[in-house]
């Protein structure tokens, strides 16, 4: 997403200084807590006119950066996913590689060293703006890792199933968000520094997906068929209440 400006190199220079600066701001403080002001200093400009000259409004910033973001991991995702099945049906953890090996190699992106910063303060904060400024236009690498997922742990039950890919993607997110700000933090700590460290995540993404579930979760689930059965009976009267 652009301005649709023709820009001189000074001007590109400074649109991805004012880009670098709001991503680090957005991740650090959220959409709120980052004034125009301080996203302007930030990128070493005098006045706030040229955030509005070469992006609109900060929401119309914010937008640029998510789908910058977005638009690259789907790329990523797609490109590994097409590789994946030209091989015939994929491993589950190689679906797995496929959501989560993108999210790390962007963090190495020129311009996206906060980009997952930013989306986990997002999805926290300003969900409603984040779902739409991506406008469900840029997951569809994202889809299809869901719709093989759906077919590589038959031993779980489809509504946990569901529930779980969904936990999975909230805890991957949170997950490489720490690893990100770990890389860029003065001191990074040991927890980042373990060679096995991603390996490890990766285990406990597969162990969200194929572990099987505990008696009481089966219990509770066949709890809400019952129910839901009971609800949608043909013939049946809703009881007045007395």
């Amino acid at each position: 997403m652009t301005s649709g400006k023709t820009l001189r190199i000074d001007g590109i220079e400074t649109r991805a200084r004012l880009k670098e600066a709001a991503q680090r701001l957005f991740a650090e403080r959220g959409l709120e807590g980052a004034s125009v002001q301080e996203i302007v200093s930030a990128a070493g400009q005098r006045n706030n006119a040229s955030l509005r000259y070469y992006f609109g409004t900060k929401l119309d910033l914010a937008r640029e950066l998510l789908v910058d973001g977005a638009s690259m991991l789907d790329a990523h995702r797609q490109a590994m996913l097409d590789e994946l099945e030209r091989e015939g049906e994929p491993r589950l953890r190689a679906v797995l590689e496929a959501l989560s090996r993108p999210v790390l190699e962007l963090s190495k992106s020129p311009g996206q060293a906060n980009y997952m910063r930013m989306v986990a303060n997002f999805q926290l904060n300003n969900r409603a703006f984040l779902r739409e400024a991506l406008e469900e236009r840029w997951n569809a690498g994202y889809k299809r890792c869901v719709a093989h997922l759906m077919k590589l742990a038959p031993q779980v039950p489809q509504p946990i199933l569901e529930q779980r890919i969904s936990l999975a993607g909230i805890y991957g997110n949170a997950v490489w968000a720490a690893r990100e700000a770990a890389l860029h933090a003065a001191v990074p700590g040991k927890l980042w520094s373990d060679a096995f460290t991603i390996a490890n995540v990766m285990d406990t993404l597969q162990l969200f997906i194929e572990m099987p579930p505990s008696e009481e979760t089966l219990a509770l689930l066949e709890k809400d068929r019952v129910t839901a059965q009971g609800r949608n009976r043909p013939g049946r009267r809703a009881t007045r209440p007395r």
